[in-house]
């Protein structure tokens, strides 16, 4: 029907009515010139309608947009036989804008960025596409208003995505804690997008904090005063082009107010000072570490979220090199390189503003890279964090590594700094130089143990559990004594070995399955004054893939279980939440081997009756495992868990046997 009505359509009835008309007289083409297309009798301008026009047309909310060929868009004119021909070109005219483009993909992509925009008002359409189509997301009791696509950052003004629920969380408990310490605090959210954030900071925490939600787009400026009136918070635009503020809001129903800028990032951190800021750009930070250095508070927290993990986790490793100034290869541990790379241009915009920093924070994950740093001003803390940045040396063989040592003394040979013989071992240069990097501590214990708490009191679930897991690899310490659950939940395992849960203001151990009052009591007290001097210690740089260093034809431990010998064996070891395989310790890797086949059984049984399994000869367990002897015996108690009963006893005694005999 409507293919009908375009083919009756006459010249200047597009804006009236249209009319249907049945006769014999010639029609032109409405779409072509005369030239092009001559007037011709219905069925055959209907087949040329369907044909040229319509099946090459762009849908949009019951509108077709269909090819044009008239002289709307002229082609540049062709010389031929000294006579300029002016040659027409295909188009397509936009029913929003009015804009005329060539190609139908062009036009497509052009209409959709007006959809996920909110344009939908047409030439054509007096009446305004209904509000319903903007979505209310619910995230920590605030509702915030969305564009259709807001999960796209290319596509969408007002960028949303609901994966990044932790990374905000982690956020807003290391914003509560800094709150704790001085009140009220001045925070920054310099990309505010539907300003989810800033309503969550200026929500929960009240009068401790003055929040200013920045973005340099207009239509996010929009959407963050829409946001806040859903949530019955005061808004105070202030745009710095316009030179006025506008106060909206109740003063008697909700006294906090959000101050609402619309600058660019660096503008507003070069205009006025802060006591904690959060940069989280589409991609990389490192254009505005800069000036969030200039002006940040004494004692203030910079934290900077980064999204370009193509660069930092080695998959282009010349836009990390263009970025970051590292040089970085693709490791077992690169979520870990990806953080300490992402530290180091921090540390380096730091020393440029003659202020040093303290890693409060460093958290890698699929799908972002979240550093939180502490200001210390002053060039003495400068000069002491820049030492810290320093290159690494790799083994591509082994993947042991080790940083390189301090001074500008040129070594003979370099490969003597790796633990491991490869370069003696295998032919040509085996090592690559990487960084330079952050060689320091990626966390503070205290200061985590202190966001774990205002995770319990807001109820962030799924901050708690990963920072539980970031305060046992902060300490990098595994208690043989203790657990996280009670007497009746012996089968119950955490996420990254985590040992202690804070209850109120305290730490509160179960003790031992078993176990009596008072034992348990001298167990808690003995354990706290050994692990004094522990928690002091900085955690071990990087950590081992149990899977990557596993042998050939053999069961490994399950990963508790192999972190309970290591921990036996003398060294500091726990699970780290960059790898879920990950082992954090200060073990070298010969001795990560030799424990890790001492308890690996073979995979088949037949293979048991050959005898016991050898190490490798440079390998001497009585050297390397001093606690080898009551490993042993703790190895009989928990056979029944790793495997069969016969077939564990068997490799013991063998091994044992064997043992004994060297």
């Amino acid at each position: 029907a409507d293919l009908e009505k375009l083919a009756d359509l006459r010249e200047g009835e597009f804006s009236t009515s249209f009319l249907i008309v049945f006769s014999d007289e010639r029609k032109p083409c409405p779409l072509c010139p005369e030239e092009k297309f001559r007037a011709c009798y219905s069925p055959k301008l209907h087949r040329h309608l369907q044909n040229l026009h319509w099946k090459v047309s762009v849908e949009f909310e019951g509108y077709r947009m269909c090819i044009c060929h008239l002289s709307c868009l002229p082609v540049k004119p062709n010389l031929v036989g000294g006579q300029a021909l002016s040659k027409m070109g295909a188009h397509y005219h936009c029913i929003i804008c009015s804009a005329t483009i060539v190609r139908r993909t062009d036009m497509i992509g052009h209409i959709n960025r007006h959809v996920n925009k909110g344009e939908t008002e047409s030439r054509f359409i007096t009446v305004r596409a209904p509000k319903s189509s903007y979505e209310v997301v619910k995230e920590s009791a605030t509702d915030v208003q969305v564009l259709p696509n807001h999960s796209t950052p290319q596509k969408t003004d007002s960028y949303f995505n609901p994966k990044m629920k932790l990374n905000r969380q982690l956020i807003f408990c290391a914003l509560a804690v800094l709150a704790g310490e001085r009140k009220p605090i001045e925070c920054l959210d310099a990309f505010g997008a539907t300003g989810i954030m800033g309503l969550q900071w200026a929500k929960h925490l009240r009068s401790s904090v003055k929040v200013t939600i920045n973005d340099c787009n207009e239509n996010s400026v929009t959407m963050i005063k829409e946001n806040c009136h859903l949530n019955k918070m005061k808004v105070k635009l202030n745009i710095r082009e316009e030179g006025n503020d506008e106060t909206v809001g109740n003063r008697e129903e909700n006294s906090d107010t959000i101050e609402v800028t619309k600058m660019d990032a660096n503008v507003v951190m070069h205009l006025r000072s802060f006591d904690f800021i959060h940069l989280d750009p589409y991609g990389s930070s490192v254009n505005y570490l800069d000036s969030a250095f200039r002006n940040v508070r004494n004692l203030g927290i910079v934290s900077l979220t980064s999204t370009d993990i193509s660069s930092l986790y080695a998959k282009a490793q010349h836009v990390a090199f263009r970025h970051y100034g590292c040089n970085i290869v693709r490791t077992e541990y690169y979520k870990e390189l990806a953080a300490r790379t992402v530290i180091a241009a921090v540390t380096r915009a730091a020393a440029r503003c003659n202020k040093g920093i303290e890693v409060l924070l460093a958290v890698a994950l699929e799908h972002f890279v979240l550093v939180v740093v502490r200001v210390l001003r002053g060039p003495s803390p400068a000069d002491d964090s820049a030492k810290k940045v320093r290159y690494l040396i790799h083994c591509q063989w082994c993947e042991e590594r080790v940083f390189q040592k301090e001074g500008n003394m040129v070594e003979e040979n370099p490969y003597q700094q790796l633990p491991c013989d490869c370069y003696g071992s295998m032919p040509g240069k085996t090592a690559v130089l990487l960084g330079p990097l952050w060689s320091g501590a990626l966390f503070n214990t205290g200061f985590l143990r202190r966001m774990l708490l205002e995770a319990m009191q807001y109820g962030l679930d799924e901050a708690q559990s990963l920072l539980k897991t970031l305060v046992s690899e902060s300490e990098c310490t595994a208690p043989r004594h203790l657990c996280t659950h009670g007497p009746g939940d012996e089968n119950k395992q955490g996420f990254a070995g985590v040992f202690g849960v804070p209850v109120g203001t305290e730490w509160f151990l179960w003790p031992c399955c078993g176990a009596g009052k008072r034992k348990s009591e001298e167990v808690l007290r003995s354990t706290a004054k050994r692990q004094r001097p522990e928690h002091s210690a900085e955690h071990p740089p990087f950590y081992y893939n149990i899977h990557r260093h596993s042998i050939k034809g053999m069961n490994m431990p399950k990963l508790n279980k192999f972190l309970h010998y290591l921990s036996e064996a003398g060294y500091r070891v726990s699970r780290t939440h960059f790898d879920p395989m990950g082992v954090r310790t200060n073990a070298p890797l010969a001795q990560f081997k030799t424990v890790l086949m001492q308890y690996s059984t073979p995979t088949y049984v037949g293979a048991q009756a050959e005898g016991p399994v050898h190490l490798p000869g440079e390998i001497h367990v009585g050297e390397e495992v001093p606690a080898a002897t009551a490993i042993k015996v703790e190895e009989a108690e928990l056979a029944e868990d790793d495997k069969p009963g016969v077939t564990t006893a068997v490799f013991t005694q063998s091994y044992s046997t064997d043992c004994a005999a060297d």
